[in-house]
């Protein structure tokens, strides 16, 4: 028996800091997500060169911070960037369940066992097993795979949990 589908559609950018403070803000004094959308697009907020990049990045934002509670939500815009970065690292792993069963299986499991190298390999294997339960993942081509494995650890150094030699930073 197969777990929920995994959505699988995160290379649309790594932790997109910027563009989530921003929408967060519009957000918080909107108090309407389609309002803070409509002030975001129209105002080109984001600073995208397209209208298109602007609503898909929006998009994203959006369903990423819609994942934090009202009071991490009022957090963000105010926080350091440790507190930005670990709250949409949270709100990342919350939108994404698959992102969120790597965290705990593999990264969480890695630095309990002091082992705090994480490697391109171990999120192949990771993958590997995962699809073993999650047909969907057959669908996903050899360059999206990678796109994804790249935004994966991409985020996490952004959000300064893996170091640029691929080593897990304690939060």
């Amino acid at each position: 028996m197969t777990q929920n589908r995994y959505s699988m559609s995160f290379t649309s950018g790594a932790l997109l800091r910027a563009e989530s403070v921003t929408a967060a803000q519009i957000y918080l004094e909107t108090g309407d997500w389609e309002a803070a959308r409509n002030n975001v697009i129209t105002g080109n907020l984001l600073q995208m060169r397209t209208l298109n990049a602007s609503r898909r990045i929006f998009r994203e934002v959006a369903s990423r911070l819609k994942q934090l509670t009202p009071e991490q939500l009022d957090l963000l815009p105010g926080g350091n960037e440790e507190e930005q970065g670990y709250l949409l690292w949270l709100a990342f792993c919350r939108r994404y369940r698959f992102i969120y069963d790597f965290a705990v299986e593999m990264v969480r499991e890695k630095f309990v066992r002091l082992d705090y190298g994480l490697t391109h390999e171990d999120y192949e294997v990771f993958f590997g097993r995962k699809a073993e339960w999650h047909p969907e993942m057959d669908q996903i081509s050899t360059e999206t795979r990678s796109k994804q494995r790249q935004v994966v650890f991409k985020t996490m150094r952004e959000a300064d949990l893996l170091s640029t030699d691929n080593q897990i930073i304690p939060a």
